[in-house]
């Protein structure tokens, strides 16, 4: 067995984001067809909980919606016009105790940015820098809701379609290892919007914290006892 989490968007709440963990019978292994096997599970089990439509927001999705969502498909605009894949955004401005932001990756392949050594040799995170904005670490996920937001937000007449959806779903996304989640970062998107807070939010990174900060919007990296060191070999 497993947990993994679908997210919805609660625009009526001030928690904005309501994240539903669920159980489901894992498929370990690193193939396409078993995370395929673990999104059809997860939303199977998303069902069974009433939650009927649920879509998959990585580069596994079975739906285009899905896939076209992922951080690996959408770009971050560079104020010198740039596009930058928005994981290379992401990863290429992480500030550590030992170095960086490592701007180089911001030309690398998504894959291979996600995966450079200095991203686990540099030390403690400090902090995140894109295009000279520092970022603090608190409120967590602030600085990736913010560029997931940032690229998501020219394309918001398209994404009104995804009201359509009870909940959001990131098969890759492990909430025992890591908080950062691109399905909890859609489902925000469409929070902010349909409570008209959108514009006020992206004015610049200050406005972004301080709509955050007044929510009780507070993901955490979850840990409890059913945690991966109790399962078997449920790696993703």
């Amino acid at each position: 067995m497993a947990e993994r989490p679908i997210f919805v968007p609660k625009p009526e709440t001030n928690e904005l984001v309501k994240e539903v963990f669920l159980r489901l019978i894992w498929s370990p292994g690193f193939a396409v067809v078993q995370k395929e096997k673990n999104i059809e599970a997860l939303h199977q089990a998303a069902n069974a909980a009433g939650y009927r439509r649920i879509l998959e927001v990585s580069t596994k999705s079975d739906n285009k919606r899905g896939r076209h969502l992922s951080a690996f498909y959408l770009k971050a605009r560079s104020i010198r016009g740039r596009d930058i894949p928005l994981e290379c955004a992401f990863q290429g401005s992480k500030v550590f105790e030992g170095g960086g932001p490592f701007v180089d990756m911001y030309e690398m392949d998504v894959r291979k940015a996600k995966k450079d050594p200095r991203l686990k040799e540099s030390g403690q995170l400090i902090a995140f820098e894109f295009e000279g904005t520092r970022w603090p670490l608190e409120p967590k996920t602030a600085f990736y809701d913010w560029l997931y937001t940032s690229c998501i937000y020219p394309h918001r007449g398209w994404a009104a379609k995804l009201f359509d959806y009870d909940g959001f779903s990131d098969i890759e996304f492990n909430p025992f290892r890591s908080v950062n989640c691109q399905a909890r970062s859609i489902a925000l998107f469409l929070s902010l919007m349909k409570r008209r807070e959108l514009d006020e939010a992206l004015e610049s990174p200050e406005s972004f914290i301080r709509v955050l900060q007044k929510s009780d919007y507070h993901p955490r990296l979850r840990s409890d006892d059913f945690s991966p060191r109790k399962l078997f070999a449920a790696k993703d």
